[in-house]
């Protein structure tokens, strides 16, 4: 298949908190450096890696740096990574919305580009008049637009606000006709960021059927940014990871979320009081350790028939305190496939906890997931600390990671992937009639 893009050693950097240098000395001795004395830009040899969780030394940071890939004709490639990884950044440049810093990109055809909410919509426009502008803009003629417009309309479903100003539309009716005329146009490129999002259930469905539909019976190229490992598992055959402004991993999208969803993850079935990373605290309660165990042995790989304990391991700091463990279990693609917690109600009151309220202490509360229940794939755990207050939670989010793996006690006459988030081994009985 020929290239439809490719990127050439692209790479985006940014000064903190301005637009370009902001300074007459910098943006002087840039232009003297570059222009009169032909040497490289003393500013790319400086900046941090835009990792967010640090404070860094710079005041650039290198938003994408050295990109290298290819995506051939008929493509359609997922975009993953973390926020701030430089993946709508990306599709900027790919859309020209900003130019890199260095590199080159070249692309075979027209571009369609739905980046932000409300992008390339003039508010003051109908949304008819918007349809019109944008097919211009791609350098479609008024007879083209015309033959496309009813399909447009009807896919979008704001065939009644049609000839309404587009400032009057909602967020989700904008995502609805921005992803219609951007589909479609006949672009031989469709870049789609997360803005989908905004979208109903019905409509993310629609929109990834249009984009099937766009790749397989069109052969047109689709680039697909979305934190939604779901959407980009059913779409995306292929997907690339971005970390920290590089390309870390390209390759079959199963892989590339199961390393995505790894990353950063350093526990081996066990993480300590203080290595948990909370994303909510309370004065009553905290985490004293949270590990997996199979066979009494602690672990973060676990066989089909093994029976999983989640031991959770806490100290209760203010006496009377009612407190009740509860786990979330997400599989590889980031869907929660089930909650559990040892109390009966959802009404988090003193009525709902059995039992007497605790003393200050260390206590530990195991949660058993049992055999020959979850499928062979990579999950997580998110752990929480409940009290009678609802708003007063310890809550520690995807703390430990373990994977379920075939160990041949189990359906050894197939060997490919099993669908499905759990993989129960169910009771199957056959008799003559």
């Amino acid at each position: 298949m020929p290239t439809a893009i490719k990127f050439e050693n692209i790479s985006k950097q940014y000064r903190l908190g301005l637009v370009s240098t902001q300074t007459l000395s910098h943006d002087l001795k840039r232009w003297w450096v570059t222009n009169i004395q032909g040497k490289e830009d003393p500013y790319l040899k400086i900046g941090d890696v835009n990792d967010r969780a640090t404070k860094g030394e710079s005041d650039y940071v290198w938003a994408l740096k050295d990109i290298d890939f290819e995506v051939q004709q008929g493509d359609v490639l997922g975009i993953i990574g973390k926020n701030g990884a430089g993946k709508s950044t990306l599709l900027k440049i790919l859309s020209k919305v900003t130019a890199p810093t260095t590199g080159s990109i070249k692309a075979a055809g027209r571009i369609a580009s739905l980046l932000e909410v409300g992008t390339g919509f003039h508010p003051e426009m109908t949304g008819r008049e918007n349809i019109y502008m944008n097919g211009a803009i791609m350098g479609m003629t008024k007879a083209e637009i015309n033959r496309k417009f009813d399909e447009i309309v009807d896919f979008s479903g704001v065939e009644r606000y049609i000839d309404t100003p587009a400032k009057r539309y909602s967020s989700g009716m904008m995502v609805r006709l921005g992803f219609a005329i951007a589909a479609h146009l006949e672009p031989e490129i469709l870049v789609v960021d997360e803005v989908l999002a905004v979208g109903d259930a019905e409509f993310q469905k629609k929109a990834i059927g249009k984009m099937q539909d766009v790749s397989k019976g069109e052969g047109r190229t689709v680039l697909f940014v979305s934190h939604n490992m779901a959407a980009v598992t059913s779409l995306c055959p292929k997907s690339l990871i971005l970390q920290n402004g590089s390309v870390l991993n390209i390759g079959h999208t199963k892989n590339m979320i199961e390393q995505y969803i790894s990353l950063g993850d350093t526990n081996s079935g066990e993480v300590s009081k203080d290595d948990i990373k909370y994303r909510q605290e309370t004065a009553k309660v905290e985490f004293n350790a949270i590990r997996l165990t199979s066979k009494n042995k602690v672990s973060d790989s676990f066989g089909l028939g093994d029976e999983i304990k989640v031991e959770i391991e806490y100290i209760v700091k203010i006496d009377g305190s009612y407190i009740k463990p509860s786990i979330h279990l997400i599989d590889n693609v980031g869907t929660c496939i089930l909650a559990t917690a040892n109390f009966d109600s959802s009404n988090l009151t003193k009525d709902c906890f059995h039992g007497k309220p605790l003393k200050k202490g260390l206590y530990k509360t195991i949660c058993t997931i049992p055999a020959n229940f979850l499928n062979d794939k990579l999950y997580k755990i998110s752990a929480f600390l409940v009290t009678e207050v609802p708003t007063e939670i310890a809550i520690a989010e995807e703390v430990l990671t373990f994977t379920v793996c075939e160990t041949g006690e189990m359906r050894k006459e197939y060997s490919g992937d099993w669908i499905g988030q759990i993989r129960p081994k169910m009771l199957w009985e056959t008799v003559s009639k």
